[in-house]
């Protein structure tokens, strides 16, 4: 069974059980490569539009860069391999001219260079294929959730000092660019300083969905966090607790 033929069996199956539509509509880009990735293309599309999502289909990079312009949609997926202009190249001139439209990349399967390469160019999340259509939704709702931060307190930790009102995180004075996904994880691990989250805590507090205990999409923007955080060698505060989870701590706590 081909990839096409897969999700058109698992849009039937689902559009076949009981649901509940999604009250909220958002314009919504679903992105992905021509070809034998059409027929993906359109089971995913009646999926997003069965849970009340307005989608607008791209057939490749190129139209999909204009169509930014023409729609300005609440979120995109975008798939890594499209024509004419890949998924990378449209995430960073995206990034480029200052959208910041929520972006999900979907990746190969088990290709982790996509993955990293995605989050590199300023992409909020991943998925990698094949995948669960509840991950996918729930991965969706997460990105376009608006968390309100705005009566929240500034955080502190040692010299990282994140303000939840003006979503600006700062080391030292030097401030740091989170992508949205980032940004929630960092907030829920300095919400709770010296607390160690599991990482069940964590996806259902970022994602509102606890992925299978295999998955590396917790793991992955941990380390583009820390790679954000600790630039310049300075000192680590997102810390791994073996088997259990995460943690943020300075060693001025420990003083």
């Amino acid at each position: 069974m081909d990839e096409a033929e897969e999700y058109l069996n698992r849009a039937t199956r689902y559009l076949n059980a009981d649901s509940v539509a999604n009250p909220w509509i958002y314009k919504l880009y679903l992105l992905m490569n021509q070809g034998r990735f059409d027929e993906s293309r359109e089971a995913l599309d009646r999926i997003l539009r069965f849970e009340g999502y307005k989608t607008v289909l791209a057939k490749d990079g190129a139209a999909a860069l204009e169509a930014f312009v023409a729609h300005e949609p609440d979120i995109a997926l975008l798939d890594v391999m499209m024509p004419f202009v890949d998924g990378l190249t449209v995430v960073r001139k995206l990034r480029d001219r200052g959208d910041r439209t929520p972006i999900l990349m979907l990746t190969a399967r088990q290709e982790t260079p996509d993955r990293v390469a995605g989050l590199d160019a300023g992409a909020d999340d991943y998925l990698a294929k094949p995948f669960e259509l509840d991950e996918l939704l729930a991965r969706v709702r997460a990105l376009l959730r608006r968390t309100d931060h705005s009566d929240s307190a500034t955080l502190r930790c040692g010299d990282l000092v994140l303000d939840p009102a003006k979503h600006l995180v700062t080391r030292a004075g030097d401030s740091i660019e989170l992508t949205r996904t980032e940004f929630e994880i960092l907030h829920t691990l300095m919400t709770n300083a010296e607390i160690v989250l599991s990482r069940s805590q964590l996806y259902e507090t970022i994602w509102g969905y606890d992925f299978e205990t295999n998955s590396k999409s917790l793991d992955v923007h941990i380390g583009y966090l820390r790679r954000k955080l600790e630039e310049g060698d300075r000192e680590r505060l997102v810390h791994t607790v073996r088997g259990i989870g995460y943690v943020v701590r300075s060693s001025e706590s420990n003083t």
